[in-house]
């Protein structure tokens, strides 16, 4: 079984930065991208950033030069630095792994966090 769990959301003033991450576990042996999610209040789940094993990165635009996306493939664990934070920030963060390959197991095409709220005071 793969678990996604996320940790480092919190409420920041605007302008703040914060450090989000997210470790999978599980006896995985390769992870595709890695990635994270928003969704804010009466919105639809839109995609922040993403990075492949190899390490290529897509950024939405609205956080492009903003945040940050790393990742450690020996700990299988992504990260997602969010500097000059905003109100419009504000969401519940996901973090997700596809194309998980686990020792015995079938390949998981993709798991999800729990989520972690991020919330940005103005």
């Amino acid at each position: 079984q793969v678990q996604l769990v996320e940790s480092g959301g919190g409420l920041v003033q605007a302008g703040g930065s914060l450090r989000l991450s997210c470790a999978a576990s599980g006896r995985i042996f390769s992870i595709n991208a890695m990635g994270w999610y928003r969704q804010a209040p009466g919105k639809q789940r839109e995609l922040v950033a993403t990075i492949t094993s190899s390490g290529s990165t897509n950024y939405a635009l609205s956080v492009k030069g903003r945040f940050t996306i790393s990742r450690d493939n020996a700990k299988n664990t992504v990260y997602l630095q969010m500097n000059s934070l905003e109100p419009e920030d504000t969401a519940v963060y996901y973090c997700y792994a596809d194309k998980v390959d686990v020792t015995g197991e079938t390949r998981y095409l993709i798991v999800w966090g729990q989520g972690t709220l991020v919330t940005v005071s103005s």
